[in-house]
Formats: C-alpha cells, structure tokens, sequence
C-alpha cells in the first residue's frame, strides 16, 4: 500500500499549529517538538495498530505501577538513557560544579535527620564505612551549612523501602547539615551493588531486550544550599561489578571513589575506633546567577 505522505504531513501540521495560542512560549515549544518528532517516529517504524495498543497498555501498566515509594516512569526514563540525557544537557551550564547523574527511583521517602556523625544505615549489617567531604563554591569556598541529603541500599542490594519487613523506614537514609566549614561525615555500611526493580514494565522492557538489570554500588546525593543550584549525583564504589555496564547509565569516572580499608585506630571524622572503610567525596556547587568564564 503507497503511503499518503501529503496526508501524513498535513496531520502534522495540524497538530501544530493547535498549539499556536499556548499562553507559555516555552510550554509550545515543549510540545510542538514532541509532537513532531513522534509523529515523524511513528511513520518511520510503521507502527502498527496493535503495537500502538501495547505501547499504550506498557505505559498504562507503568504509571500503575508508580506509589508513594516506588516510580516507574523514572525508572522507564533511567533505562532508555533519557534520565542521563537530561542531566549530561543541564551538566553543560556548570562545567566546574560537581557531576551530576540520575535521582533513580527510591528517593520517594523522606531521609531522617541525622547529626553529623552518625550512622544512617543503624539496622543494617556488614562492613562499616565512613564517608566524609567538604562543600564549596566553584571559587574553592566552603559553602557553610549545606544540606547534604544520602539514600543507598544495604550490603544485600536492598533499599528500606524494599524490604519493610525487614528495614524500618529510614534506613540507609540520612539528611545532614554541614559545619561552618561545609564539612559533612556519616558512618554506614558498604553498599552492594544491585539489580533495579524488574517486577513491572521495565523489567518486562530488559528482558525483552536481553538487558541486565544490574547497577554497581553506590551512595547517592542531593546537596542544597541558598543561592546554589541543587545537586543531584553518587559516588560510585571502584571496583565494583557493572561499573562499565550500569542498567541506567548513570556512572561517569569523576563520580568513582576508592573505599579503603582502615585499621583500627585510624583517625577519622566520626570518632570510629575499630576497623574501618573510608570514602571521601568532595562536593563543589553551582552559584545560581555566577559567572564562570
């Protein structure tokens, strides 16, 4: 059957100039370049009329699959790369601030507050870590009273919000407030690296696709302070398993840090006496209105 491209076209153009009296100049452009492109995607595939019902039984599963501590649509957008995308071309305006990289989908629970020092992960076991750093400017100043917000999984690959039988909530979780001198430091234990949720739709996407569905161990961050861009990033265990292959993309060398072991006795920030694992990951922030070139 000859495809009717001038009626195909026609259809497009349609849709975009509905958007032609759009209030929000940015809101149109937002929609008139979707719109465009999917349209010009669902053309190029040729895509059926029974594929067009699964795509859309996919993401009606995939928003019923989202609640108060579990998101699909990010963990969708983490594993087709969009996720990465859009934090790499918001990365490009703050090219001296720390990398950033992907939320992922369980920082959907409030962090408890914790004193600087204290350990966030209380109820788990295995190899405890300290982990400490100092906030700054992108001029090298500490940025006084930050707030450092930490989420990871325990030593099995699990988040709190996965096993609430087993982990009250809040574990693995910390929000801390940095010293005048925008130092922070938390004891936990050593993370594992993890395969993400593939009960639902995404998980149906990877094994469709012969993807793993493996992230390596990490701690993730959201640093905030007044007059700073918000930052979202990890900092990734070397040496762990999927560094090269991560399900969602998200590693990026800057954000890799040792954990070295410490023998019993090795001053640190937490006032740990025995045996311990050390990462230090320093955080530099973007000044909202600066000017760094």
């Amino acid at each position: 059957m000859t495809r009717d491209t001038q009626r195909l076209d026609a259809l497009a153009q349609e849709v975009h100039a509905s958007f032609e009296d759009t209030p929000n100049a940015r809101l149109q452009e937002i929609l008139r370049g979707l719109t465009r492109h999917l349209h010009d995607f669902v053309a190029e595939v040729d895509l059926s009329f029974e594929e067009w019902e699964a795509a859309i039984d996919f993401l009606t599963r995939t928003g019923q699959k989202c609640d108060d501590v579990r998101q699909e649509f990010i963990l969708l957008s983490d594993v087709l790369g969009v996720s990465m995308l859009v934090e790499t071309l918001n990365d490009i305006e703050t090219p001296d601030a720390t990398d950033s990289t992907v939320l992922g989908p369980f920082h959907m629970v409030d962090s408890p507050v914790r004193e600087l020092g204290e350990n966030i992960s209380p109820v788990s076991d295995g190899q405890l870590c300290v982990v400490h750093g100092t906030v700054r400017d992108e001029q090298g100043q500490p940025v006084a009273h930050a707030v450092v917000d930490v989420w990871q999984a325990d030593t099995h690959g699990f988040y709190d919000v996965q096993q609430p039988d087993k982990q009250p909530q809040g574990n693995g979780r910390g929000l801390l407030t940095a010293d005048e001198d925008g130092k922070f430091y938390f004891t936990s234990v050593v993370p594992a690296y993890y395969p993400i949720p593939t009960d639902g739709p995404v998980g149906e996407l990877l094994h469709a696709t012969n993807r793993h569905p493996y992230r390596p161990a990490h701690i993730h961050f959201i640093v905030a302070a007044p007059g700073f861009r918000e930052l979202t990033t990890h900092i990734f265990i070397g040496g762990s398993d999927y560094l090269d292959s991560d399900a969602v993309f998200a590693v990026k060398d800057s954000l890799v840090r040792e954990f070295v072991a410490r023998e019993g006795g090795t001053a640190n920030p937490c006032g740990v006496t025995g045996a311990f694992v050390e990462a230090q990951i320093d955080i530099t922030l973007h000044k909202e209105g600066g000017d760094n070139h």
